[in-house]
């Protein structure tokens, strides 16, 4: 259980990450896979090829993935593309980046890299799991304490308006490049950030893992599930998302395959039956309640 829940608040984490360009900016990203790849491989090259520290190492692949998230911004938002053409070009980087990294000996070519075992704080290697479990919850409520900020900033006011009416957003004074940048540069750290929590708890990453469309479907997913631009809701479909992962594993045997059917079922009847996620149905019960008991 502790693997499952572990990897269940990585994914939440992966979720709000989205969240912050997709929920609240409206920018939805097919390429969330690129961002996480940075990450892992970034932190794994500098230690297994340069022999940094896993702290440097996790800082500097962080730090450059920002760099990369607002240079890709800056390339696509200033020919303003949105919609199923921004979609489509973030899904195009993190393929090119998937079959680059499969391609040179550096990087680990198509077996990937292995992060030697060195068991120690000094390192980010911990013997007991537990450790992992309380530095990824840690790293989730400073998730939430983001989306928090979002919604409650000015800049977060921006990015919502701007989701809301593009047109209408420029014509207040918005600068929507700049917004828009911005929000991905912090989303792409955010991710990053994911990327070396996971390959300093598993010690392994490969180009098919880290830049797959698996990898960006469910960050969207967890977001979509459990109710974009809320605070909440990555992690509630991170929860539901990979209980019904393991219940359908040990109904089926782990077909394969069978994941990517679930997640597309999930997704269509989600925007089907709970357009706003099940924060927004948790939200509008509430509200129920609040207004049969003012009644």
């Amino acid at each position: 259980w502790l693997s499952f829940w572990l990897l269940v608040l990585m994914f939440a984490l992966l979720g709000q990450a989205w969240n912050v360009l997709g929920g609240y900016g409206g920018q939805f990203s097919f390429g969330h896979a690129l961002f996480f790849g940075f990450g892992a491989f970034g932190t794994a090259i500098l230690q297994v090829r340069h022999g940094l520290n896993a702290y440097a190492a996790g800082a500097i692949a962080i730090a450059v993935t920002a760099i990369v998230s607002a240079a890709i911004g800056l390339l696509v938002f200033r020919y303003r593309l949105r919609g199923a053409y921004f979609a489509l070009v973030t899904l195009a980087f993190a393929e090119v980046a998937r079959v680059l990294v499969a391609s040179f000996d550096y990087t680990g070519g198509g077996f990937g890299m292995l992060v030697p075992l060195a068991r120690g704080a000094a390192n980010f290697q911990f013997s007991d799991r537990r450790v992992f479990y309380l530095i990824v919850w840690a790293l989730v409520v400073i998730g939430c304490l983001i989306a928090l900020w979002l919604e409650n900033s000015r800049f977060g006011a921006r990015l919502m308006a701007l989701r809301e009416n593009e047109d209408g957003a420029q014509a207040i004074g918005i600068d929507l490049v700049r917004t828009k940048v911005l929000a991905m540069a912090l989303s792409g750290a955010m991710t990053a950030t994911v990327g070396v929590f996971y390959v300093q708890n598993f010690l392994f990453v490969d180009s098919h893992l880290a830049f797959g469309p698996s990898m960006s479907v469910e960050a969207l997913l967890v977001a979509i599930i459990g109710g974009m631009g809320t605070v909440f809701g990555p992690l509630f479909g991170a929860v539901i998302l990979h209980a019904l992962g393991e219940i359908t594993k040990q109904v089926t045997g782990n077909a394969p395959g069978l994941n990517l059917v679930l997640y597309g079922v999930l997704l269509i009847l989600a925007l089907r039956f709970l357009p706003n996620g099940l924060a927004g149905l948790v939200g509008r019960r509430a509200q129920r309640k609040q207004e049969a008991a003012d009644a």
